[in-house]
This record gives C-alpha cells, structure tokens and sequence, in this order.
C-alpha cells in the first residue's frame, strides 16, 4: 500500500520548476474557484485548465488513476443516487426508477469538480518533495502544531499501510480466505482492524514520548523562527503564480456573470 504522493517530485517539468510557496497560492486559489463553480457552462473549461497543468507536470497517468481510485468511491454513491432523487423533470423511466434531468445534471458537476480538484492537488503536492509543502504552508503562518500534525500523518500513514500488507498477508498463510459477507469473514475483518487500531496508539504514544524527550514543544527563541520560503527573484514563478491565480478569478467572474443551466 504505496501514499506516497511525491514519487515524481524529481522530475524536471515546468510545475517542478515552479517554487512550492508560489505554486500554493496559485494552485490553492484555483482549487477555490473550482469549489465554488456552480455552472454547468464552465465545466470543460475546468477540464481543459485541469489537464494542461496536469500534461504539464509530466506525471504518469497510472500514478493519477491510481490516486484517484480510492477516493472515488466516496463520491459514487452521491452521484449514482442523485439522478433518482434530486428534481421534478423526468427523462428517463427505468420500471420502478425514474431518472431526473436536475438530479442528472448535479451529478455531472459534483463528480467533474472532484476529479479536476483531486488532480490539481496532487499536480500541487506531487511536483515537489512534501518537506517543501510543509514548510511552504508553515511560512504562510500556520500553527506549528498542525504543520507538525500532517508532517507525522503523512510520513506514518506508509507504515501503517506496510503494517496492513503484513497482516493480511500472514492470514493467508494461516489459511484464511474472504468468502462473502458472512459471520466468520466479519469477526476477522474486524479484529483486523482492531489490531491495527491498537498497534497504531501504541506506536503514536511511542513517537511522542521520544519527541518530549527530545525537547519537542520547548520554546523557540526569537532568532530561529521561520522565514519566509520566496524568491522574489524568481520571476518565473512569479509569473506563474500570476497567471494561475488570474485564472481562478476569471472562473469565478464567468460564474456571476454567465446565466445559470438549464
């Protein structure tokens, strides 16, 4: 189980280029004018900005499906149900199911908006060592603990993915095989998961402890603080960073001003 999301951070395309403080006020800011796109008008606009920065970035199309397949069945669910139970214009009638016009329509939005936000995010945090993410975000101000937080998150969440692949690999060699959704297949399931959720608290409280007594949560004086992570010389980003954030404004002008549909 690989969450490894800076696998390519090591190649040379124009977004590894851009410097990763620049490249989140960008990209953050056209991650928002996606969100709160809410017209149907604008969708292969998202699509065609979504794929140029992701053609541009020169990461596999495997390591984005790959990415892309678990949270995608967080958002199936909406989108098969919304057709069946959102708005009054029927187009089609399958037996008991009728399929909405309205409900049809939402669907196409929610899941496009998903996949160009998913994509962009990982154009963000995959076109540069997630060390650099960090402490970009940690120039912007953002309390040390939280940036602490995801910096642990992110770095133990592998592990306690490798734990899972060992787990499930030694109840094979023990014999064990899921068949359905039965009694027995359910009690292993969950003490599986039980074990898991045990052996994490025990390696988290493990961490911290050898973080205390490291010094971690000291005060920091005055001359260590951080400092901002820009270039300004770097007008390439600069530009960059202008053009982007340029383009969420846009989006989110067309948004007020194009008439709603249908």
């Amino acid at each position: 189980m690989k969450l490894i999301l800076d696998r390519y951070a090591y190649l040379d395309s124009p977004l590894h280029r851009w410097q990763q403080g620049y490249k989140l006020i960008g990209l953050l800011s056209l991650i928002f004018a996606f969100a709160v796109i809410q017209n149907i008008w604008l969708l292969p606009l998202m699509v065609i900005i979504t794929w140029v920065l992701f053609s541009l970035s020169e990461i596999p199309v495997g390591f984005l499906i790959k990415r892309l397949r678990y949270p995608s069945w967080f958002i199936f669910a909406v989108v098969i149900l919304l057709p069946l139970i959102s708005g009054t214009t029927p187009i089609l009638q399958l037996g008991y199911l009728t399929i909405k016009q309205e409900g049809s329509w939402q669907a196409i939005l929610i899941s496009v908006r998903f996949f160009c936000i998913l994509t962009v995010s990982l154009v963000l945090f995959g076109t540069a060592p997630f060390l650099n993410s960090i402490k970009a975000m940690r120039s912007f101000g953002m309390p040390r603990v939280i940036v602490d937080m995801t910096l642990l998150s992110y770095r133990y969440l592998e592990e306690l993915g490798e734990m899972l692949t060992t787990m499930q690999r030694a109840m094979k060699l023990r014999g064990f095989k899921a068949r359905g959704f039965n009694r027995r297949t359910l009690k292993v399931f969950a003490q599986l998961t039980g074990s898991i959720l045990i052996r994490s608290y025990e390696r988290s409280s493990r961490i911290y402890q050898a973080m205390i007594l490291r010094g971690y949560g000291s005060q920091i004086s005055k001359k260590k603080q951080k400092k901002i992570e820009f270039d300004q010389s770097d007008r390439y980003s600069l530009r960059a960073t202008i053009t982007v954030v340029t383009m969420a404004i846009l989006l989110i002008v067309l948004e007020a001003i194009l008439p709603s549909f249908p």
